[in-house]
Formats: C-alpha cells, sequence, structure tokens
C-alpha cells in the first residue's frame, strides 16, 4: 500500500468521528502541508477544520476520493486547491484539469446541496529560489501557466456560483513571485508563508453560510 492509499484509508476511519458541519480543507501538498491546527491553536481558536490534503495528488485522483476527502464528513464549508500537479506535468492540459475539477465540484453539490465551495486561486511559485532538482518542474510550471489556469478555475467557480478566492497576496513579491523567504524549494510553502495567509483564510472560513 503506498502512501496515498494509506492516507486515504486513515481519512476514513478518522472521518467515522467527524462532527456534520465544519469546514474540510482538500486538494494535494499545498492543502495537506497548511498547518491549519497549529496555526487555530497558537491562535486560541477552537474552529474546527479538517485537513484532507493529499500529497502528490492530481485532479482525478482526488475525483476518485471525493468522498473520504470532502463528501462523508458533511462539511458546511469546503476549500479545495487541487491541480497544481497537474500544472506540473507537461502530458496533462489545462482544459483536463478544469474537466476533472468541475466533475469534482458536481460531485460535492449532488450529495451536499447546502455546502459551500471555495476554490482557491494557485500559489505563485519562484523558479528563481528553487532547489536544482526543482528547476525542470518550474520551467513546466510556470507562474504565468498558473495565472491562465487561475482564470479558469474563476470561471468555473462561477458556472456554479461557488467562490473562488484568491489570497496569495502577502505570498508574493513585487515581481509577483513566491517570496523567497516563504518557500522550501520553489514550489511548496513553509510554515512562515502559510502564516502569512492565515488571517485572509480565516476570513473566509468565518464569513457566515450565503445558503444557510
Amino acid at each position: 500500500m503506498n502512501d496515498k492509499e494509506l492516507k486515504i484509508q486513515r481519512y476514513r476511519q478518522e472521518n467515522k468521528t467527524a462532527i456534520p458541519g465544519q469546514t474540510v480543507f482538500t486538494g494535494s501538498s499545498l492543502m495537506e502541508m497548511f498547518p491549519i491546527n497549529k496555526l487555530l491553536t497558537e491562535h486560541g481558536d477552537s474552529t474546527i477544520i479538517y485537513n484532507r490534503g493529499i500529497g502528490g495528488f492530481v485532479s482525478h485522483e482526488l475525483l476518485k476520493v471525493i468522498d473520504v476527502c470532502a463528501i462523508d464528513l458533511k462539511p458546511s464549508k469546503v476549500f479545495i486547491n487541487i491541480g497544481t500537479n497537474d500544472l506540473s506535468d507537461s502530458r496533462i492540459p489545462i482544459s483536463e484539469l478544469i474537466e476533472n475539477y468541475d466533475k469534482i465540484i458536481s460531485e460535492i453539490k449532488a450529495k451536499l446541496p447546502q455546502t459551500e465551495i471555495y476554490l482557491m486561486a494557485y500559489y505563485p511559485v519562484n523558479y528563481e529560489a528553487a532547489a536544482e532538482n526543482m528547476k525542470e518542474c518550474l520551467r513546466i510550471r510556470t507562474n504565468e501557466k498558473i495565472r491562465v489556469a487561475n482564470t479558469k478555475v474563476k470561471m468555473l467557480a462561477k458556472k456554479h456560483e461557488e467562490h473562488y478566492i484568491d489570497i496569495n497576496k502577502n505570498l508574493m513579491d513585487e515581481q509577483g513571485r513566491l517570496k523567497a523567504e516563504y518557500t522550501i524549494e520553489g514550489l511548496h510553502i513553509n510554515e512562515d508563508g502559510y502564516r502569512a495567509i492565515y488571517e485572509d483564510i480565516m476570513t473566509y472560513v468565518k464569513e457566515p453560510l450565503k445558503r444557510s
């Protein structure tokens, strides 16, 4: 059993004792690595957020287990950050990513019509600050490609009448790249980077539900 399968199995077990009506974070490693519960504790905040991100996931993998990674928890809000690994793969066109993303949203809406879905803008990257072994990936997953994908995700949110949110401003340098001090290897975000966006994401976590 690989790492992804182990996490799915663990989440399936943890979901059995989850409290319905809370917030779920789901997606790939950029969501899994968000130390949201550590930050909540630091801020003395008792908000319940279940993190169901799985590192390495591409969009079709999340689609296959969206029940475990969102639906089974019966959340009031789901925050999704999926597709950056698709954007790193030159064989996967953005259209295929968006098609899978569309199905993910449709699946959630079909089973949880009252749940509000937040589609997150993809975080920027920093080629100049990248570790040598990441540079090849970042020649494919460029900030220009990310901007194009964000435009498509925004359109997807509009199509489904869901939320598109961009909390990237505190992560960016003056050239629109991920700040060098906030990245591990040019692509992933370190804890200080997540701290920089914590208050912005919590504004959306705490805003009143539109469909309540």
